[in-house]
């Protein structure tokens, strides 16, 4: 059934207003959380990184995130030039990107609905339950609050692959749909394997087959051409520099054994409601492999090759798993679609039991994760603020304008203030990308250019920081209650 024919899935005007309100209330209990737990912000500092490119594009017009001087540091160049219609049309950064997150929360709660409904024929319900559980799903509110591109390069993955399940898929509408995912994130490239693989499987003749992998092609080549070229034009790569410097910078987790680092990324899927929508996931797979439904093989063969290519090239879990989100929205529905089919079937006695306890227990648990995930969160926020947002305040009000810093983490530093950063991550000092871990190198460096002041975590560079003079210590007490450090200032001598 196709996406669009939604008149045929029981959903009704009052259903997709239930699902506005519940996305709205959502977030912005996580906000008000956060704002009574310390004070409203980001729980990242790469959100920063984003607010600053795009304060920067709807200014003057250039991609940069230190004025005069184009750069590759956004991952996400679409993301970026939709946070910058916030500061055309004068709307904080807060009321705008909030805002967005709010109405992509929305709509996937609306696709994997929609979806859902399409593929359970039994399941007419005039509330939504399975839009609801998605609203509520600690990671994905947290997410919808973080300033990232992460949800909308996750509901661009649930188009793709959701439309693949479709009878007739559109694969000029599917080529697309991966052009604009490139344009969110790299791994956006990843779809062109389940969408090629349905174009192939589908059951119809060879030069149908062919025509649906050129279809897709078609669609994909053109966004994809363009967005080469604007990489090329700013890094003379073909990649944005975070794509590189990443890497770089988490190496060394490529120490620990390749099934070590998939189990650790598959975990993430089942942290909270996903450990008990598990079965429904085995389910919803079991029926496809016996009746040979391509669509939802292709979903598999995606959430599998992801993780398997984070844990080759990335294999990070921090900040709750940001990096397989999109994975676990698509892990949530399919697992929903396999559960749905089941509970909708007509049980009594002790299978009645069973299915209405499954029901209170998933229930039970998305509400107790949801208001954890509100604490997880403004813990996030209170970090970045009295860390990154403090000390980059802290730097603009008390040095001179002509300062060069060096700096680990630059979101915070390069929206609050006025001066010339070098990055020490790489995203914006390409050049540093081949040493970025090595001390002396990095040393020789911040020398040969004369660096007047380092802002880092100690911890991160032990030798860089062991006998520099401290100028300035946030002491936070966020980062010390979460077993860490405080960003701290010190007096570069070169």
């Amino acid at each position: 059934m196709s996406l669009e024919s939604i008149h045929n899935t029981g959903m009704k005007r009052s259903t997709v207003l239930i699902l506005a309100g519940l996305s709205i209330l959502s977030v912005l209990t996580y906000l008000l959380v956060s704002r009574i737990y310390f004070r409203i912000g980001f729980p990242l500092d790469d959100s920063w990184i984003h607010q600053t490119y795009a304060r920067n594009l709807a200014r003057s017009g250039e991609w940069a995130f230190l004025p005069g001087q184009p750069s590759g540091g956004s991952t996400s160049p679409l993301w970026t030039m939709i946070l910058s219609i916030g500061y055309l049309i004068h709307i904080s950064p807060y009321g705008w990107t909030f805002s967005m997150g709010i109405l992509i929360l929305w709509g996937i709660a609306y696709l994997a609905e929609v979806t859902v409904r399409s593929q359970v024929a039994s399941y007419r319900s005039t509330f939504p339950w399975i839009g609801c559980l998605i609203v509520f799903e600690w990671h994905l509110t947290w997410a919808a609050a973080s300033g990232m591109e992460t949800l909308l390069f996750s509901a661009v993955v649930m188009w793709v692959l959701f439309s693949l399940i479709e009878e007739n898929p559109k694969y000029f509408k599917i080529g697309i749909l991966i052009g604009i995912g490139i344009w969110l994130r790299p791994d956006g490239l990843t779809l062109l394997g389940p969408a090629c693989f349905v174009g192939i499987l589908n059951k119809s003749p060879i030069k149908r087959r062919i025509n649906n992998i050129g279809r897709i092609l078609l669609g994909f080549g053109g966004l994809f051409s363009l967005y080469l070229l604007f990489n090329l034009a700013l890094t003379d790569n073909s990649w944005p520099t975070t794509f590189y410097a990443k890497q770089a910078e988490y190496m060394s987790l490529l120490d620990l054994s390749f099934v070590g680092r998939i189990g650790k990324l598959s975990v993430q899927l089942i942290i909270g409601v996903g450990s008990i929508l598990l079965p429904g996931y085995i389910l919803t797979m079991v029926k496809a492999i016996r009746k040979q439904m391509w669509g939802f093989l292709a979903g598999l063969l995606w959430l599998l090759g992801v993780l398997g290519l984070y844990a080759w090239r990335l294999p990070v879990i921090y900040q709750h798993g940001r990096y397989v989100i999109p994975c676990m929205l698509v892990f949530f529905t399919f697992s929903c679609i396999g559960m749905m089919d089941y509970l909708q079937r007509s049980y009594q006695g002790w299978r009645w039991v069973m299915k209405n306890t499954w029901k209170i227990t998933v229930v039970s648990i998305l509400i107790i994760f949801w208001g954890y995930g509100s604490f997880v969160y403004s813990r996030d926020v209170a970090f970045i603020e009295s860390e990154m947002v403090d000390t980059a305040n802290w730097v603009n009000k008390n040095l001179p304008a002509d300062t060069l810093v060096a700096a680990h983490d630059i979101g915070a530093l390069g929206y609050f203030g006025n001066y010339e950063i070098i990055d020490l991550a790489g995203l914006i000092s390409p050049e540093v990308i081949p040493f970025l871990r090595d001390e002396t190198r990095l040393a020789d460096y911040l020398d040969a250019i004369k660096v007047d002041y380092l802002i880092t975590f100690p911890d991160w560079y032990p030798e860089l920081t062991r006998d520099l003079l401290e100028v300035f210590s946030t002491h936070g007490r966020f980062a010390p209650a979460m077993g860490g450090e405080n960003m701290v200032i010190y007096r570069w001598l070169h």
